[in-house]
């Protein structure tokens, strides 16, 4: 069974995604990757979340990536879970229950893929920590309420994920703005 488990923060977590990105760079033809951003909860400071590090891998060409990534990350332990239904996105699961945990997450997209867009959800809550507390307290309220369904564990996270991403797109043209007014751009 792949249960939710909510684990407080552990300051490990920048250290694991550190690894594993070298690792993965590594294996996969330097060309191929434009760039690697740890994302999700285990990326914020303080924030309590599901101990699995999620790598946003961008590459050139997905069609390419299908072709040359998947051997060599299964190498490294990541299952792909070719029957995604997303096509602008391959996922990889490094740990699978019940033979072992879920430890790290891969999802890699193209540069111009709106999963990019998830990392002001991420910057917003590193520096907004009372964002981040209201954040961590409903992880804990779903997870007991859907310990073993992850997508309605994921599905009740939306609502509020999709506030703070209007705040946070919000802040930017502010921040944009302000910068206008200052004459800086």
């Amino acid at each position: 069974m792949d249960e939710v488990v909510i684990t407080e923060y552990d300051p490990n977590w920048v250290l694991l995604f550190e690894q594993e990105s070298v690792r993965i760079q590594a294996v996969l033809d330097r060309d191929l990757i434009t760039r690697i951003e740890h994302f999700g909860s285990t990326a914020i400071p303080g924030l309590a979340a599901k101990p699995i590090i999620d790598l946003l891998i961008g590459v050139r060409s997905l069609a390419e990536a299908k072709q040359v990534a998947v051997s060599p990350l299964e190498q490294l332990g990541y299952a792909y879970w070719s029957e995604n239904p997303d096509p602008q996105r391959m996922f990889f699961v490094k740990g699978l229950p019940p033979n072992s945990p879920r430890t790290h997450h891969i999802h890699m997209v193209e540069l111009d893929s709106v999963l990019w867009e998830r990392l002001i959800f991420r910057d917003y809550l590193c520096k907004h920590p009372d964002e981040a507390a209201r954040y961590a307290q409903l992880k804990y309220n779903l997870a007991q309420r859907f310990l073993s369904d992850r997508e309605a564990y994921t599905m009740g996270k939306a609502e509020y994920v999709e506030s703070i991403m209007q705040k946070a797109r919000q802040q930017r043209v502010n921040t944009a703005l302000e910068r206008i007014d200052e004459g800086f751009v």
